[in-house]
Formats: structure tokens, sequence, C-alpha cells
């Protein structure tokens, strides 16, 4: 009986702690995209994309999280997102490109 108390805390504290990783992950990245908009790194329009991307993460965080349960297939999805988004934003900021007026 400890044994299966002691797993189901395990669970527990696994998909917590995937929980706040994602969420910790999407508020890092929503600060770059903001210093690079600040810093001119990022155009407007760059910036409108990544932050559409980041939106759309969310969109699917949320649900994945509606049933209660994040299964193993959809952490690693939400992982692949972030990793995917987390290259955009880094390609944008150092693209040479620069805001100038837009």
């Amino acid at each position: 009986m400890k044994r299966i108390i002691f797993f189901s805390a395990m669970l527990f504290m696994l998909h917590f702690t995937s929980v706040a990783q994602t969420n910790a992950r999407q508020s890092v990245q929503q600060a770059r995209i903001a210093e690079g908009r600040a810093s001119g790194e990022l155009t407007r329009s760059e910036a409108r994309a990544l932050k559409a991307e980041q939106r759309h993460i969310r969109r699917v965080e949320r649900r994945t999280k509606a049933d209660g349960e994040v299964t193993p297939d959809e952490r690693e999805r939400l992982n692949n997102m972030q990793n995917r988004a987390n290259r955009h934003i880094r390609r944008q900021k150092n693209d040479l490109q620069e805001r100038g007026d837009n």
C-alpha cells in the first residue's frame, strides 16, 4: 500500500514539475521577445509572429491539461514546440535586421 501511495505521489510531482517547467520556459521566451523588441534586435513583425507562436503553445498546453493529465507524448510535443520557438527567437534576434521606424 505504501508503494502505491509513493508511486502516486511521484507521478503527481512529475506532472507538477513538467507544468512548472513549461510555464517557466514560456515566461523566459516572452521576456526574450520583449527584450529583443526593446533593443531593436526584433522588428515589429518579427515580434508579432513570435508572440503568436507563444500564444499557440499556450493554447495547446491548455488543451492538453484540460483532461487533468498530461501524457508523456503530450509533454514531449509541448517540449518540442518550445524548443522550436526558442530556435525561432534566437534566429530572429540574430538575423542582423534592425528595428528602424517600424
